[in-house]
């Protein structure tokens, strides 16, 4: 973790990448590959291996997570044309079918829905809100489509999983909020603070992160001041005053944001209307809120500062994996910018789709189900490269891929 110095006053610049990221390249942390003792569902999957291998991309195009959406549909395209280039999946070229989800539990069921049951898809890239996820998963596993999110990164998919909900159809490639609570905790702690006040979107991802960090927090020493009441705010609220209030009563140390980049700069205008930037209470921010237009989302003084000048924070995978080099200049070769932060994490979650249907042989979600962890996991000759990979699989080779986000290790 690399913290950046308290209530420090940024450049416009600076601002840009003011929050800091977990040093940590950790990826793929939860992902099932057992099955349940269940009874198995019966529905027939919508794909099959007689033809090209479909996938599917559900990703928030439009809504609060757009600025992240939309690059990971770039990403998961991206991988599919260069797969296409060395080859395909068994001899054809891979096609991506993209829905839009919105930001939106309800439309990301509907987009997946579609995907499964219409497009015939055998897995689906996405979705990258867990409150998404959490409403699109039960309709990947009932029609046996392999579902790989690259950034849902609620606790909830750990329990669900360890109580073999899913049958195997569900991983990631982005690190659990397990992870990322820690690292805010020891970044409180490495900042000097003693008390924090947590300020939290009302879904999965808020709700999964507050209570992660609370007791981890805690453990080092600190105090949350609401820690038994969490200040919570609606995803679809557009003020703030009461939420503002409650979080920052008794000026704590910090107050930990956790949402994401449309209504998180809401709070921060709201919060600097209010007065609360002006003493000595910093910001932290999470993932949700890393990105490169947060200084002009939440507006700036008359002299040009960004309201957000000083804020820190935490994200995942910064120093990416053993393939983060190659796929960075890939993308910059393609689309001339810098990889948004769960960018590399959307090109491994595809990568190794099409590795396991290729090792496979079969272009099913079961027959991807199958194979994941194999291609994914020790052991296996390393391979970073997805043609390379592809190479060796085709030769009956055994691979161990190593991603651009981390190494790629599914558990169940």
């Amino acid at each position: 973790m690399t913290p950046l110095n308290r209530k420090s006053k940024a450049s416009p610049l600076q601002v840009l990448g003011a929050i800091a990221l977990v040093s940590a390249a950790i990826a793929a942390c939860q992902s099932p590959t057992a099955t349940t003792n269940d009874t198995p569902d019966t529905t027939a999957p919508a794909s099959s291996d007689g033809g090209a291998l479909k996938l599917g991309s559900l990703m928030p195009l439009t809504g609060d997570l757009a600025q992240y959406g939309t690059t990971m549909q770039d990403t998961a395209q991206m991988l599919v044309d260069t797969v296409n280039t060395c080859g395909g999946v068994l001899g054809q070229s891979v096609e991506l079918v993209s829905e839009d989800d919105q930001t939106d539990p309800a439309a990301g069921a509907a987009g997946m829905t579609k995907l499964a049951e219409v497009d015939g898809v055998a897995g689906v890239v996405g979705a990258a809100g867990s409150a998404v996820s959490s409403a699109a998963v039960d309709i990947a596993v009932r029609n046996k489509v392999m579902q790989i999110s690259p950034s849902s990164t609620s606790p909830t998919f750990t329990e669900r999983a360890g109580n073999g909900e899913f049958q195997g159809f569900w991983a990631r490639t982005a690190p659990p909020d397990t992870f990322q609570g820690e690292a805010l905790a020891q970044l409180a702690q490495d900042q000097g603070f003693d008390t924090v006040a947590v300020l939290a979107i009302n879904n999965d991802y808020g709700n999964g992160l507050a209570q992660t960090f609370i007791p981890a927090f805690e453990a080092l020493g600190g105090t949350v001041v609401n820690a038994s009441n969490p200040t919570k705010y609606a995803e679809n609220a557009t003020t703030f005053d009461s939420e503002l209030s409650a979080a920052f009563n008794g000026d704590p140390d910090a107050v930990l944001i956790v949402g994401y980049l449309e209504t998180g700069s809401l709070i921060l205008q709201g919060a600097y209307e209010q007065g609360f930037l002006d003493g000595d209470t910093q910001i932290v921010l999470t993932d949700g809120m890393k990105s490169a237009e947060l200084a002009d989302k939440a507006g700036r003084l008359a002299d040009g500062t960004p309201i957000a000048a000083g804020v820190i924070g935490t994200a995942p995978s910064s120093e990416g994996g053993p393939g983060a080099a190659a796929f960075q200049t890939l993308y910059q070769e393609t689309f001339n910018r810098e990889p948004n932060v769960f960018d590399p994490n959307t090109w491994d979650a595809a990568a190794v789709m099409v590795l396991a249907a290729e090792a496979a042989q079969a272009n099913t979600g079961e027959a991807m189900q199958s194979k994941l962890s194999e291609v994914a996991n020790a052991p296996g000759q390393e391979v970073s490269y997805v043609c390379e990979a592809l190479e060796l699989v085709r030769a009956g080779t055994d691979i161990n891929y190593q991603g651009a986000s981390g190494t790629v290790e599914f558990n169940a």
